[in-house]
């Protein structure tokens, strides 16, 4: 290989901290480096069969795909090598020195948080390639793309400390080779046996064969041994593989170092024949919730990889599945442009979200601590699912989990068919409160009457709960009811009658006249209630309008909203309304009911417009 114009260059500033990072301070586990690497062959070799579909001529006569290992003990090298894709002197530059897409800065920022997983953390933020610089003290890379001449090699060198020096050479053969120059007290990385067992633990799934370079003693010849089944897991028979074997293909396509909760194996034929293979992680990938970094199944065809992340597949409320799909049907030359509007996709789509539905179902009936485990991690992207797929409506509302009154914890752990078979014998519906916060929702005043009736509420506190019950009409034939909205149902359940029968006194008639002279079209109505039993008054929404936390939703995402115009409502057996009835001072009544709507404001809302007057007023009111 000739050498010519070596350059120097400068690693990105957080790369220096990464580069700083893995030599000064991850020393556990240090074997994840030959998983790393083995990882990004084996998707060089994917690469190269997917471009040499519509490319033949990159194969450039050669279409044995394979990863070789050698060792040099006299020199003290690692040599790891495939003949997949290469890199050309620009991608070089770009995935070796730059952040580019590896997820370098929130891998640092995680670092701090997860100060005792950092070798997990590394497969998950895609920065695996600088792991080997915890075993090395020098790295060459030697790389030439597919189908460019033998003279439009790059060499990349690095020692790990800020530079790295890239150098012109000719490299006869396509693909990349890592040599790997090992620190003096990390030798046992040069023994065939070690690097067999990281292999076989970590990368015998990989459909590419992994040949490592022995000698034979008696023959005193080199020959190259196959240390993984190159088989893909995917393709054989469910009977045939161990549990072992899923979980261990789970780390392998994922980078995940968890276990999956449950996964899930299928194989169609028929008019469409595609294999399936779903897994459940146990815990949210880091990007969940970035909506530009895409989340989806890796897509093969023909076993061919076509590619990563193909969110066509499933819905985005169940973008947390793992797995990749193969299908026989598909076009091997597809386009992402094809997958976008294709009747095969579709169908397949609908299928595996049945099918991942079915998966979600069985391990809630499994396993109340999997699923717990399952819902605290992925319960709020599953929320978004009735909005979304009104189809499986009915079987993504038997998987929600919520808290309550009687849950006495902020937990979500009750189900709706468990509400329904615990509910009051008079009980009509299903009650529930949407609040900013678990506490909020717990104490707000719209729950007296149904603690007093032993009723149970569902207590709803994250952000897309109040959009999610719009689209719950009913379960089982009981339909979802906003306590914080007017409902004529529970008045069998208190003394409202008394104000049906004129049974009030003229002091309280009086007072209900002077208060709705006086607060005008500040509110939709005044009225009294029987529904409260510590709280002298409290805010309701018109059946017909929008909720407070509709209202705050909408204000959040910058769109205007209609003025909300409450329905106030008073407990005429409350001692403080019954003090204000006997006042006759017009300024201080005045005053006293003003506060009153304040503080029935800063109960339903948990803000108010003039919280200063608010304050004064009350301070005016303690002095006297």
């Amino acid at each position: 290989m000739k050498k010519q114009n070596k350059e120097v260059y400068t690693f990105q500033s957080e790369v220096k901290q990464l580069l700083h990072l893995m030599i000064h301070s991850l020393y556990s586990n240090k074997e994840i480096f030959l998983r790393e690497l083995i990882s990004n062959a084996s998707d060089a070799i994917d690469k190269l069969r997917f471009e040499s579909i519509s490319s033949p001529r990159l194969y450039e006569d050669d279409s044995t795909m394979k990863i070789q290992i050698s060792i040099n003990k006299a020199q003290k090298t690692l040599i790891i090598s495939d003949n997949g894709i290469g890199m050309t002197k620009q991608d070089t530059i770009d995935n070796l020195g730059t952040i580019a897409k590896s997820g370098t800065k929130s891998f640092l920022q995680s670092l701090e948080k997860e100060k005792n997983k950092k070798n997990e953390l590394i497969g998950e933020f895609g920065v695996g390639f600088y792991s080997l610089f915890i075993v090395s003290e020098k790295v060459y890379v030697r790389t030439r793309y597919a189908g460019t001449k033998p003279e439009e090699g790059t060499l990349w060198e690095s020692s790990g400390e800020g530079e790295y020096n890239i150098t012109n050479i000719t490299k006869k053969t396509r693909g990349t080779e890592i040599t790997l120059f090992l620190k003096k007290k990390e030798e046992d990385f040069l023994e065939i046996w070690k690097i067999k067992n990281i292999i076989s633990k970590y990368s015998d799934h990989i459909t590419v064969p992994v040949n490592i370079q022995n000698y034979d003693e008696k023959n005193k010849t080199y020959f190259w041994e196959q240390i993984n089944k190159a088989k893909a897991l995917w393709t054989l028979n469910k009977s045939s593989i161990t549990e072992d074997e899923y979980k261990k293909f789970y780390k392998h396509l994922t980078n995940d170092q968890h276990e999956p909760l449950i996964w899930s194996h299928n194989r169609v034929e028929g008019t469409q024949e595609y294999i399936s293979l779903l897994y459940l992680p146990k815990k949210a990938a880091w990007d969940i919730w970035n909506r530009e970094n895409k989340h989806g199944l890796k897509l093969y065809v023909k076993r061919v990889f076509i590619m990563d992340n193909s969110q066509k597949f499933l819905p985005n409320y169940l973008r947390f599945i793992r797995g990749l799909i193969d299908s026989s049907d598909l076009p091997l030359n597809i386009s992402r442009e094809i997958l976008q509007d294709n009747s095969i996709t579709n169908n397949i789509k609908k299928s595996l979200t049945k099918r991942s539905l079915k998966m979600l179902e069985t391990l809630s009936k499994n396993s109340n601590k999997k699923y717990h485990t399952f819902w605290n991690q992925f319960g709020l992207i599953l929320k978004e699912g009735p909005a979304e797929d009104s189809e499986n409506l009915s079987k993504i509302t038997n998987l929600l989990r919520f808290t309550s009154i009687k849950n006495n914890s902020s937990e979500q752990t009750l189900s709706l068919k468990e509400y329904v078979s615990n509910m009051n014998e008079k009980q009509e519906k299903i009650y529930y409160i949407t609040a900013d916060s678990y506490i909020s929702a717990k104490n707000s005043p719209h729950l007296e009457l149904f603690k007093k009736n032993n009723i149970d509420v569902l207590l709803l506190s994250d952000r897309i709960d109040e959009w999610m019950m719009n689209y719950l009409v009913e379960f089982e034939g009981k339909k979802f009811q906003s306590i914080s909205k007017e409902d004529t149902s529970l008045n069998q359940l208190t003394e409202e009658k008394k104000i049906k029968n004129n049974e009030l006194s003229k002091e309280m008639i009086n007072f209900l006249k002077k208060v709705k002279n006086l607060l005008g079209n500040k509110v939709k109505d005044v009225r009294l209630t029987y529904r409260l039993t510590e709280t002298p008054c409290v805010l309701l929404s018109d059946s017909n309008e929008m909720t407070t936390q509709m209202a705050k939703l909408f204000s959040a995402a910058g769109q205007s909203i209609p003025e909300l115009k409450y329905i106030f409502e008073i407990n005429p057996k409350h001692l403080l309304i019954k003090k204000i009835c006997l006042i006759n001072n017009e300024i201080e009544f005045e005053e006293w009911i003003k506060l009153l709507l304040d503080q029935a404001f800063l109960a339903e809302k948990g803000n108010l417009e003039n919280p200063h007057k608010f304050i004064s007023r009350m301070n005016k009111l303690l002095l006297k």
